[in-house]
């Protein structure tokens, strides 16, 4: 019995320690994105983008010899529970490194506690910028690279005048337009030119507001909007615009989170003509997208799910990435975030994305045409890449401003003037 007692003992001790030699045998991988309400119809994409990226990379020999394991937590388009999963998959998973966010308000959700853990948050959306984080690396674009040349375009090509400058009423939208408004002014539109609304997630009834816009729009000038309607809202809003009979002729709408996915699965019909900025569309016809599109369809078995922005920024940060964690050969974050800075990556519309200094990206800057079938055609396109800016130039308060992680600066709010660091947002 005694010795019986001793083989199990030893059994059972070779267990425990199996256990935990195991689980080291992977490189946890957090994805922390909205599988459930207001933002699901655009963030539940990102999740199976990031799934399908790390099949592929296991199916490569997976990273440093290990396989990566996915964890999947649900905030819930809940802005709170945001940083309770990231506080999770940070302290009690311990993950390597987190993909997820797509709403400004989440990402100030858990940033707090991506820099107290010292985790790696990889934002793939466009956002307002005003801020960098050393912990985090921005693979969406920067107001400098869809905003303002968005505005650009409807100035210069379309003959703009009147600004109607629509959002959802959270920070990314407040911020995008405080810019957008300053920018206007700069360039000699007065005030009373533009009109500016907010509305919370998920609203639904735009009869009165679009109502606002078509009054808006019949002093005599060309009228444009400029959108930053978040998620499931954008769907009623632009069936409102046909109810009123407001076409992208009269009133062309550009929108900065309307993309293929948002499209998919609704009557595209009120939305033809209207137009949309990103620094990619499923439609450009390159190589490296075909191949993209292909790896897509075969992982999630349906040819009729589309690819969009987002997801291209997920692809190009994962295998920044893994290449900055083969670099200096291990998850190691402050080894890997030093890493990170000029690493260089093929996007899927031409070029080479590099990151920057300040943990935004260089991109291209498209502006496409909504078609019958859920596509974009581009109409307009920057000749090279743009560098992404964390603070703005157009507003006073933030024109003095950089962000360089590198040394001797390491500091994500830079004053030129003064030479200072403020830390690494507003």
């Amino acid at each position: 019995m005694s010795m019986l007692r001793t083989i199990v003992t030893a059994a059972a001790l070779a267990a425990a320690w199996a256990a935990p030699a195991r689980a080291a045998d992977t490189i946890k991988v957090g994805i922390l994105h909205s599988l459930s309400g207001t933002m699901a119809i655009s963030e539940t994409t990102l999740k199976d983008t990031v799934l399908m990226l790390i099949e592929e990379q296991n199916k490569k020999g997976g990273l440093l010899g290990k396989k990566l394991e996915p964890v999947v937590v649900d905030p819930a388009s809940n802005w709170p529970l945001f940083a309770e999963k990231a506080r999770e998959l940070l302290a009690k998973e311990k993950v390597a490194v987190v993909f997820g966010c797509w709403t400004s308000v989440s990402r100030k959700s858990v940033l707090p506690v991506f820099e107290e853990l010292n985790g790696i948050l990889f934002y793939p959306v466009q956002y307002e910028g005003q801020e960098s984080s050393r912990n985090v690396f921005y693979t969406g674009a920067a107001p400098n690279q869809q905003a303002i040349p968005a505005v650009d375009y409807l100035m210069n090509e379309l003959g703009v005048e009147r600004w109607v400058l629509a959002g959802t009423d959270y920070v990314y939208p407040r911020t995008t337009n405080k810019i957008l408004e300053q920018y206007l002014k700069d360039k000699g539109v007065k005030s009373e030119d533009i009109m500016i609304n907010y509305t919370p997630f998920g609203h639904s009834d735009w009869q009165s507001i679009v109502a606002e816009i078509k009054k808006f729009g019949s002093a005599g000038k060309k009228t444009a909007v400029v959108s930053t309607i978040n998620g499931d809202a954008n769907v009623p809003f632009y069936k409102e615009l046909a109810n009123q009979g407001i076409s992208a002729e009269d009133i062309p709408v550009v929108a900065f989170s309307v993309g293929e996915e948002e499209l998919s699965g609704i009557d595209t019909a009120p939305l033809v003509g209207h137009l949309a900025a990103w620094n990619y569309f499923m439609s450009v016809d390159t190589p490296e997208n075909r191949a993209f599109i292909e790896k897509w369809w075969a992982y999630i078995g349906d040819k009729k799910r589309v690819t969009n922005d987002p997801m291209e920024a997920h692809y190009i940060g994962f295998n920044m990435w893994v290449n900055a964690v083969e670099q200096v050969k291990t998850t190691d974050p402050d080894k890997v975030i030093d890493a990170m800075v000029g690493q260089k990556f093929p996007n899927l519309t031409g070029g080479v994305a590099e990151m920057l200094p300040n943990h935004h990206l260089t991109k291209p800057v498209l502006i496409g045409e909504i078609q019958d079938d859920g596509q974009f055609e581009v109409v307009w396109r920057t000749e090279g890449l743009v560098p992404g800016d964390a603070w703005s130039d157009y507003l006073p308060e933030s024109k003095n401003l950089i962000a360089d992680w590198t040394d001797p600066i390491r500091c994500g709010k830079y004053n030129l003037v003064t030479e200072s660091c403020m830390g690494s947002s507003d």
